[in-house]
């Protein structure tokens, strides 16, 4: 239930004098709006398109070059339609971001390396002519003593939209938990915005300060998010930690609705504040109006990450269990390119990545911005292939008039791909680059890694709810029995969930389960 009354004064006296100028500036934000009940609100929620990636033949396109992808919003998001008795739109289904959702045991990074590489290669799941490859990326891990200091502002909505207690409540108790972990060395401000932005909190290390101002907070106005990133990154530059952790927290449910408002003019502004070395981590809240396309590129464009908070579990999975991998980064622009042997494949397909994908002679540019990996972050990507001879249906460009088409070499005749990365340091400006060959050695499904079959079955999940057709042959029960025989170790039970997940997708689609089924080859 959303409140409806000002702040009391004594709470405007826990605040500095200097915050509660400021504070007297922001103005509406400290009455709260009467917010529609959830199920009463027009449903104006958005989503970017997704145009699923198709088979593309080697002949025709030997290179796949894409940004890595760390966010895990879309799973949490997905979640929560299915938990509420809906079927996500196709939109909200970003396949990488559900596989990434999930950790994975690749190996930690030898000395002095930011991150490890490793790849597999077995039979795929859903297709009997083709093999899966799995790349796998392990960010190195700190320990909490290693971490550097912290100089964070929390850059809040506040708006009449965030009146609901899956918004404006619950980002409350979520950062709470984050405060908990705030050491002498590091400093939290707090900036919010409605129809006006404004300094709450200066930099401080003392949670009573933290919490007593989150606790003030009341939602009510407009939104002028563009004043507040302003605001935002004006505080974090005056605080800013040399060799340390700079980072701007959005929370919001993504309704910029006055000001900068538009998709254009937010990314050009958070373009413009990237390169000051502070990065921006945005925190999804709500339903309803939820604007996930505006969170997933102000993360993109921010230097950051995009989690989506549908519950307090998932807070703390976010920003207490990972607060390493959000909030530090250890390599900065990722970005992966693939070489296919055109002796060995005749057609790839990379799964997921739709809105990551570069053109590859961005791969060398080290001006063309790509994705960050925080400390212990796993990232994975598969690619589906085909040998030649079996990419007859996939349709190809009619031979060129004035080319002499190449000869396919014999050089590296057993690998199957070259796999190429590049990323900076997080406070360079030149990128390094690995290489590395990937072999085929045959390997079947049901010897493959607990790894590899759980990513393929999350993959498949997400091929289901976006129907498509390459997943048309597969059930739910072949899902379920993919996933149950890969769970591993599951210590914190996120394998587990997306279990029950999968029964409440299954019921929705018409495919109740039963018995386990197996899809092992």
């Amino acid at each position: 239930m959303t409140r409806s009354r000002r702040l009391p004064l004594i709470a405007l006296l826990l605040l500095t004098p200097a915050c509660a100028k400021r504070v007297s500036d922001v103005g509406a934000y400290w009455t709260a709006a009467a917010a529609p009940a959830r199920d009463e609100a027009p449903n104006t929620e958005s989503y970017a398109h997704i145009a699923e990636n198709e088979f593309k033949r080697v002949a025709d396109d030997p290179l796949s070059t894409f940004s890595i992808d760390v966010d895990t919003a879309s799973y949490s998001n997905v979640r929560r339609f299915l938990e509420d008795g809906q079927l996500p739109p196709a939109d909200a289904v970003r396949i990488e971001e559900m596989i990434n959702y999930f950790t994975y045991a690749y190996p930690e990074p030898q000395a002095g390396q930011p991150f490890s590489v490793r790849t597999e290669v077995a039979a795929c799941p859903w297709n009997d002519r083709a093999r899966l490859v799995q790349i796998g990326i392990k960010g190195k891990s700190l320990a909490p003593t290693e971490i550097p200091p912290r100089n964070l502002v929390f850059l809040l909505d506040v708006s009449g939209s965030m009146g609901s207690p899956d918004k404006l409540p619950l980002l409350q108790r979520s950062l709470a938990l984050l405060v908990a972990d705030i050491r002498p060395v590091d400093s939290v401000a707090i900036v919010v915005y409605a129809g006006a932005a404004g300094v709450v909190l200066e930099p401080t290390s003392d949670r009573d300060k933290i919490v007593t101002a989150l606790d003030g907070l009341y939602a009510g106005g407009s939104t002028n998010g563009g004043q507040g990133i302003e605001a935002a990154y004006a505080l974090a530059q005056r605080a800013f930690r040399k060799g340390g952790i700079n980072r701007v927290i959005l929370a919001t449910d993504g309704d910029f609705n006055v000001g900068v408002s538009s998709e254009g003019e937010l990314q050009r502004l958070i373009e413009a504040k990237r390169d000051s070395g502070i990065f921006l981590s945005v925190l999804g809240f709500g339903t309803g109006n939820t604007k996930d396309s505006t969170m997933e590129m102000l993360a993109d464009k921010g230097n950051g990450n995009y989690a989506y908070i549908d519950s307090l579990q998932e807070a703390r999975k976010v920003l207490v269990e990972q607060a390493g991998a959000t909030l530090v980064t250890i390599a900065k622009d990722v970005k992966i390119q693939v070489e296919f042997n055109p002796i060995k494949v005749g057609a790839y397909r990379l799964i997921g990545y739709e809105n990551r994908m570069l053109a590859h002679n961005e791969f060398n540019d080290d001006s063309k911005d790509a994705g960050e990996i925080g400390a212990g972050h796993t990232v994975t990507a598969l690619y589906e292939v085909l040998p030649p001879g079996a990419e007859g249906a996939v349709p190809d460009v009619d031979p060129l008039r004035y080319q002499q088409p190449k000869a396919a070499s014999a050089t590296g005749s057993d690998e199957l791909m070259h796999v190429k990365l590049r990323y900076k340091q997080p406070e360079a400006a030149d990128s390094q680059l690995l290489t590395m060959p990937v072999a085929d050695p045959g390997t079947a499904l049901d010897t493959a890694s607990d790894d590899l079959r759980f990513a393929a079955a999350v993959a498949l999940f997400g091929m289901k709810l976006r129907n498509s057709e390459h997943a048309r042959g597969v059930s739910y029960k072949q899902i379920r029995g993919l996933a149950e025989g890969a769970l591993g170790p599951d210590l914190k039970g996120y394998r587990r969930g997306m279990l029950a997940l999968l029964g409440l997708a299954a019921g929705k689609q018409g495919e109740p389960l039963d018995a386990p089924a197996t899809i092992a080859r």
